[in-house]
């Protein structure tokens, strides 16, 4: 796997035939990429030596790199993907000198979650080979692997404080890491009758503004229970049950509230405090497979914003986290929508009624996902029918369709400043659609299987996308 830059508007592939990739090949053709990171292109010379058996070293961003006989595996050097049939040496000395684009170390499994730090600093992905990845943004070089989980990394969730991730795999386990160190804080959080049994479904964090630092997060599992986890404590400290199929997706509100939503058709409504069930909404005559807050992006980066600035206390983000909060929602209830298996979505005001104030219909497919852009002013949603739906978030009116994906669209994200819609396909492409035209703005082709996950980062500049084919790319506007 690996990770590869691209700018917008311009060909993702230029300059590929400059491209030199070096692999490590055991006897029986297992393949392992060695790789020197830099952050620009570097040139890459050979020494004298043209026997790639003997001792040579490769000048390397500065740096004397070392390939010694004593080496358990042969080296297999690689242009455009073509083995070469010559000794490097000589094929150096005929070429002349290479650029070299930046490959870092990557996934070796399906790419299943991504998500940018609150701050947009670091990024952070989840794959089926087990491990969490960290990346450094400012030098687009890998931070830490992180491991200790049995199975599939399914999802991934930053504290708004940026202080902690955690992630959730396949085998129900849930792992609190630490960004500064890629050290995980304990054992996996699934102590005996504690944990989840079945696979992590989502992760959501206790707001800032509510408690700083952060603490407590909840997740939500196919077992149909979800669990309020205490990171000091290293402990679950409250169970919330009550649905009688999987939970598919949970969000902690900025009013203190849990949501769930759930295969029994469900939307429940928890208080945080002793774990009662205070509200449930019906309507949906099938799954519920998304949720959405109108305050979402403020819950989710709490008190960073584009400036950048970083906070001295857990005090003095917790006030700016909350002054962020209340001029998001204005004094307007907090509106929540829902996406479902029976083509429909429902927008709710949870805490004014447990009727939905409208149905929003036109999908012709189960509603993978629905987001609110981050102003509040609209709704977007993804299907298995292929389109991407547009409705304003206020008014509940559907606005318009954007079509041109070939496969299942699987997942959605806005910009920060709410003009541009990111999504991702089964197509193998990720495309940019203009709020303000209702037309496409930019196809991203470049991977070669399934988009799985996507995010853009909280600054707009950045967006990464982690599909099958294990490769995790980062896009740069």
């Amino acid at each position: 796997m690996e990770v590869e830059t691209a700018e917008f508007g311009r060909a993702e592939e230029r300059e590929q035939s400059h491209r030199v990739i070096c692999q490590l090949t055991d006897a029986e053709a297992r393949r392992s990429v060695r790789q020197f990171s830099c952050r620009k292109p570097q040139v890459l010379r050979s020494s004298s030596s043209s026997s790639i058996s003997s001792s040579k070293t490769i000048l390397f961003n500065e740096e004397y790199v070392w390939l010694s006989q004593e080496e358990k595996l042969p080296y297999a050097f690689y242009v455009l993907d073509h083995e070469l049939a010559v000794e490097l040496g000589s094929y150096l000395q005929k070429k002349g000198n290479l650029l070299i684009p930046f490959r870092g170390e990557g996934h070796t499994e399906a790419v299943l979650s991504v998500a940018f730090s609150p701050d947009g600093r670091h990024l952070a992905s989840g794959s089926g080979d087990t491990t969490v990845r960290m990346w450094d943004l400012n030098t687009q070089t890998p931070l830490f692997t992180c491991k200790g989980h049995k199975n599939w990394v399914l999802c991934i969730a930053w504290s708004p404080d940026g202080k902690h991730l955690v992630s959730g795999s396949k085998a129900g386990e849930l792992i609190c890491w630490d960004p500064q160190t890629g050290k995980s804080l304990g054992n996996p959080l699934m102590i005996m009758s504690q944990g989840h049994k079945k696979w992590i479904t989502g992760i959501s964090w206790e707001p800032v503004h509510l408690s700083a630092p952060c603490r407590r997060f909840v997740s939500a599992s196919k077992d149909g229970d979800a669990r309020i986890w205490d990171v000091a404590l290293k402990k679950c400290i409250i169970c919330l049950t009550g649905h009688t199929l999987a939970i598919t997706c949970v969000k902690w509100g900025g009013d203190g509230f849990i949501y769930t939503g759930s295969q029994d058709c469900t939307i429940k409504i928890w208080e945080t405090t002793q774990g009662k069930l205070i509200r449930e909404l019906k309507g949906h005559g099938h799954w519920v497979n998304s949720l959405a807050l109108s305050t979402e992006y403020v819950l989710r980066t709490g008190a960073f914003d584009h400036t950048g600035k970083q906070y001295s206390s857990s005090e003095e983000m917790k006030q700016v986290a909350l002054e962020r909060y209340n001029r998001m929602r204005g004094g307007a209830p907090v509106r929540l929508v829902s996406g479902s298996d029976d083509f429909t979505m429902f927008l709710w005001e949870p805490a004014a009624s447990k009727h939905p104030k409208n149905r929003m219909t036109g999908h012709q497919q189960h509603v993978n996902h629905v987001y609110f852009s981050l102003d509040g002013q609209w709704i977007a949603s993804a299907s298995f029918d292929k389109s991407v739906k547009l409705w304003n978030g206020v008014t509940e009116s559907f606005v318009a369709a954007f079509r041109g994906h070939v496969g299942p669209v699987y997942q959605i994200r806005w910009s920060a400043d709410s003009r541009l819609l990111l999504s991702g396909s089964k197509d193998t492409t990720l495309k940019v659609w203009d709020i303000g035209t209702q037309k496409l703005k930019q196809d991203l082709p470049g991977h070669a299987d399934e988009v799985f996950a996507v995010d853009w980062s909280p600054d707009g500049e950045k967006v990464a996308s982690g599909g099958k084919d294990k490769v995790l790319k980062l896009w740069m506007g």
